[in-house]
């Protein structure tokens, strides 16, 4: 952790020992009314709820979770053939009410906290762009978090995920199974085809999100691929 970057240190007791080597970033939204309902339960002992860091939406940091400890984030999920994501990854919560009470932007002071502190963690750990997800990625048939109003468009401009490529062609795959193993392939879980899709709809194309397969989110994925088995998707 750098002192620096973060506001308040409030532990929580939610945490045990990591199993992994820290190698991804998950990033939520609270997904309550308030942001001291949601500080509440992720420092509540009986929710069996944490996280590493949550950034308020005036851009306050609140430290949680030492990064040394496995935080109790994600819940049941995968990616890139990691099952235990808690061990391997940081989690931060940004303060916002989420799809039940009353979904927003993210304001600027917040992404302005955000930015920094997720480039320096990037930075001392060496996480790839590859592995700066959403909760959503990870956990496409429970979650939707941070969902379509979060600026991945930013963080991939600035380095700090994929950048969003745009299709070059609308590809159209053979059949459904065809385009869930290239998804598989990329990373997503696919037991559920079609939450799989809308998770990739909502983090490289949020302006539609339908969990159907068309030839424009074809084309994004085969771009991804590309990147990813040429060694640019790092």
């Amino acid at each position: 952790m750098n002192r620096w970057l973060v506001n308040k240190v409030i532990p929580s007791p939610n945490f045990n020992d990591r199993q992994l080597p820290i190698t991804m970033v998950v990033l939520h939204y609270t997904g309550m009314r308030t942001a001291g309902e949601a500080l509440a339960r992720l420092c509540d002992p009986s929710s069996q709820v944490s996280a590493h860091y949550m950034i308020e939406e005036d851009g306050t940091v609140i430290n949680l979770v030492p990064e040394d400890k496995r935080a109790w984030h994600a819940g049941k999920s995968y990616w890139r053939g990691v099952t235990d994501i808690n061990s391997a990854s940081i989690g931060i919560e940004l303060v916002n009410p989420g799809h039940e009470f009353g979904y927003r932007p993210f304001p600027e002071p917040q992404m302005d906290a955000l930015l920094p502190l997720l480039a320096d963690m990037m930075d001392r750990h060496d996480i790839p762009r590859a592995n700066v997800v959403g909760h959503s990625d990870v956990a496409p048939a429970r979650k939707v978090d941070p969902g379509e109003y979060f600026d991945w468009a930013r963080l991939g401009e600035l380095g700090l995920a994929l950048e969003i490529p745009k299709a070059k062609m609308n590809l159209f795959y053979d059949n459904p199974g065809a385009f869930y193993l290239a998804l598989e392939r990329f990373g997503y879980d696919i037991i559920d085809g079609r939450a799989a899709v809308a998770a990739f709809q909502r983090r490289f194309r949020p302006e539609y999100i339908d969990g159907e397969i068309d030839g424009e989110i074809g084309g994004i994925l085969l771009e991804l691929l590309l990147e990813r088995d040429t060694g640019r998707a790092r």
